[in-house]
């Protein structure tokens, strides 16, 4: 058999040999970033493969724990590090800081500090609602408060920074600002939803005084942070935009306060819009639309339940199944967003922890499949089939996700304890689990 053979480093090599030393070792399966809420895709959904499905006897091994501070949001994890956003208190002035740490050892790298004037309506905490979004080289953060950051990736340096309050005329709503930025070629879209100068006058939580002005959705440039367009008269709502493609065309769906919007990224053109919200003053949008080729799902908790669209080529939406009016409704999420796998979606239903339950439900139907009952209000990730169930008191669970019956497959049972709420679905990046609960994060090896 014929060897070649090069010179290298002072010695001869055989390039068989070469070829070996060349190339990276396998791995049991794939690896990816979760550089924004909800994953890659924005739809809780990681494509990783060769997971650890025995958690018993310490076997979920811990890596590292974070200490952090207010904040309903769990961080993201792009190039090797963790960024995690939320809010302190520090020498009697509230400080919202993005932290950048090393994914493999839980070391701390560069923060970012600013100071933050956000106070509830409702006394929750004044945290951040939104995790960061990584992309190329550039950290974006919005904060409760409605401040908008653009940071260097590597170093922390902010770049450019919106007040998007002042900009333009946001209401505080019950909650604060949410919504996840959205990234798309040259622009950056947030869901913002201001109001015209004579709304400044109306009383703290009246949100049916409040009047829109056009500002549904703001496009800036991602490097500048100056507005490039805007589109859709509606009011902010607490879901992130997703960036989806249908009918071979990409569209952004924005679930404001009233309306789901689409629209085109490019220059924010309306395509259609569909009324779906609560007739209570004091109910919200909280989770991100569910979409399978032409069809949307919306749900919520506080009246209407859940819908399916489908959508025609001509932009036209048409209800297939829908929860309004129903008693027994088959998907109603209060802030967490069902995930989609084969033909069946897998999410909490309820908007209190005593009546809400885990459940599958058929996407095209509406159809229960089944419905577990004591897990409180969950959020979920799916990943290999299976469902990583984060239960708002602090159980972890791995579920299989099956439309036959309930089939929890393990639970995480070590010394770490995590407090409530428990609010944040599960990230799964790079081989690693990461959770969140009330001021602390943990990582664990998951594979």
């Amino acid at each position: 058999m014929l060897h070649h053979r090069l010179f290298q480093n002072g010695c001869w090599l055989s390039w068989s040999l070469l070829l070996l030393l060349s190339c990276p070792p396998t791995s049991s399966g794939q690896s990816e970033d979760w550089n924004q809420f909800l994953g890659p895709s924005r739809n809780g959904v990681s494509t990783e493969i060769g997971i650890l499905k025995d958690w018993s006897e310490d076997k979920l091994q811990l890596n590292w724990t974070l200490p952090v501070g207010q904040g309903y949001a769990i961080g993201s994890v792009a190039d090797g590090k963790y960024l995690h956003f939320d809010v302190i208190e520090e020498d009697g002035e509230t400080i919202a800081r993005t932290r950048q740490i090393d994914l493999q050892s839980g070391e701390a790298g560069w923060t970012d500090t600013f100071a933050s004037s956000y106070e509830d309506l409702y006394g929750y905490d004044s945290g951040p609602r939104a995790s960061p979004l990584v992309h190329d080289g550039k950290v974006y953060v919005y904060g409760v408060e409605g401040s908008l950051r653009c940071l260097d990736a590597d170093t922390g340096r902010l770049n450019w920074e919106v007040d998007t309050i002042k900009k333009f005329g946001v209401i505080q709503n019950f909650f604060g600002v949410s919504g996840c930025p959205l990234a798309y070629q040259n622009l950056l879209l947030i869901g913002v939803g201001g109001s015209p100068e004579e709304s400044k006058n109306v009383a703290p939580g009246k949100l049916n005084l409040v009047k829109p002005n056009g500002s549904a959705v703001i496009a800036l440039d991602r490097e500048t942070g100056n507005e490039v367009w805007r589109s859709g008269d509606d009011l902010a709502s607490y879901t992130s935009l997703r960036l989806v493609e249908m009918h071979g065309k990409q569209v952004v769906l924005a679930w404001m306060r009233g309306h789901l919007l689409a629209m085109r990224p490019s220059d924010g053109e309306l395509l259609f819009k569909f009324k779906w919200r609560a007739r209570k003053l004091e109910s919200v949008n909280a989770s991100t639309p569910v979409v399978s080729e032409n069809k949307i799902y919306l749900g919520e908790s506080y009246q209407k339940g859940g819908v399916v669209l489908e959508v025609s080529e001509t932009w036209q939406p048409k209800i297939l199944w829908s929860d309004d009016g129903k008693r027994d409704q088959s998907l109603a999420p209060h802030w967490n967003t069902p995930v989609l796998q084969e033909g069946f979606l897998y999410g909490c239903s309820g908007e209190s922890s005593g009546t809400s339950e885990l459940r599958c439900v058929d996407f095209l139907t509406g159809k229960v499949q089944w419905s577990k009952k004591g897990l409180g209000r969950t959020s979920v990730t799916l990943c290999e089939g299976h469902l990583l169930v984060m239960a708002e008191r602090g159980d972890l669970l791995l579920v299989k996700a099956t439309p036959e019956r309930y089939s929890q497959v393990t639970k995480y049972g070590g010394s770490l304890k995590f407090r409530h709420p428990c609010w944040s679905a599960p990230i799964v990046s790079n081989g690693k689990l990461i959770v969140k609960g009330k001021q602390k994060v943990a990582c664990f090896e998951l594979k």
